[in-house]
């Protein structure tokens, strides 16, 4: 692959559904490696897999796309309508058997297999601290949970990457290393900081059940984490990174971002910069919601690895993560 192809594989974009064919061209351009269908949409699932056919068209080397969405259930549920069921929360999965909720996200899974989506960005292996159990925006403040003890959680995010997976669905285990114990939410405010996760914290245990399961995505989140990497975002912390998810957990799958693009948490940076940062911590796949930051991150990708052959390295690593996933897409 040329520098300008090996960018693209560490780049996602989104749109909404109506958004999708239009950006054919992005997708040929920069190389990009994925696409998120975002919103809502009661469209169904002919609709979505209509929509995404423009895009696997320009697909280049001839690689499937990494195609995504949200579907964990309850608030958080991007796609409905004709063959999608009404997924409940996490919380109310959580009431039910593991093995239930295995067997309903093979259901699920093979409704966004018909609807042309590859990697479901879920489960939420978030466990709430007790303390911030009534404030937490982000994850209980939406029911994301599965449950506040890790044992449970775990195993219910185990069974649910088994479930897409046998229906042929990645799953992306979020938002490493835990959006449970913050009372603020990156999307919406700047320097989320987590005071209470360490290394060897016990919530970590519902990620590391999700590795273990088999998650070939595993989402970063741009929290910051006092007692792990004080000031640094997760995204862009080698320690969280390199450190714990590849270390500690053993993950040796994608490590994606959470959105960079619409997050008010990463907006201290340029769009260049979050591609950089987020590559040089060990970083696979960027996500950004926003198209018209591709050509920014792109370019900054190539001149980056241009003049710097320790970048290069990293970034021809984290493109090769990307490739095998998408291989594996393929088979």
């Amino acid at each position: 692959m040329s520098a300008g192809e090996l960018a693209g594989q560490v780049l996602m974009t989104a749109g909404t559904v109506g958004q999708l064919p239009g950006l054919a061209d992005d997708v040929a351009r920069y190389h990009v490696a994925g696409v998120m269908v975002r919103g809502r949409s009661s469209a169904g699932t002919a609709a979505v897999a209509h929509a995404f056919a423009p895009l696997e068209a320009e697909a280049p080397h001839g690689l499937p796309l990494i195609t995504a969405t949200d579907q964990e259930g309850g608030l958080v549920q991007v796609l409905s309508g004709p063959g999608f069921s009404t997924i409940p929360s996490a919380v109310v999965q959580g009431r039910e058997s593991a093995a239930q909720t295995e067997a309903d996200a093979r259901t699920w899974g093979a409704q966004l297999a018909r609807a042309g989506v590859r990697l479901d960005l879920a489960p939420v292996a978030g466990v709430p601290c007790a303390a911030d159990l009534h404030d937490n925006p982000p994850i209980a403040g939406f029911d994301r949970q599965f449950s506040s003890d890790p044992a449970v959680a775990g195993a219910h995010v185990a069974a649910f990457v088994r479930g897409m997976a046998a229906a042929g669905v990645d799953t992306a285990v979020k938002h490493f290393p835990g959006l449970g114990c913050v009372t603020a939410n990156t999307d919406t405010a700047a320097h989320v900081v987590d005071s209470d996760t360490t290394e060897d914290s016990a919530r970590l245990r519902s990620f590391t059940d999700g590795v273990a399961a088999g998650t070939r995505f595993v989402m970063v989140s741009s929290a910051e984490y006092a007692r792990i990497d004080p000031g640094t975002p997760a995204l862009f912390s080698s320690r969280v990174i390199q450190g714990m998810l590849r270390g500690r957990l053993g993950f040796s799958g994608v490590v994606m971002s959470d959105d960079v693009g619409g997050a008010v948490a990463v907006r201290a940076w340029t769009p260049a910069q979050r591609a950089v940062k987020f590559v040089r911590a060990g970083g696979d796949l960027l996500l950004d919601i926003e198209p018209g930051d591709l050509p920014a991150m792109h370019d900054a990708l190539v001149s980056e690895a241009a003049t710097d052959p320790d970048f290069a390295v990293l970034l021809r690593t984290a493109a090769q993560q990307v490739v095998e996933a998408r291989l594996r897409l393929a088979g």
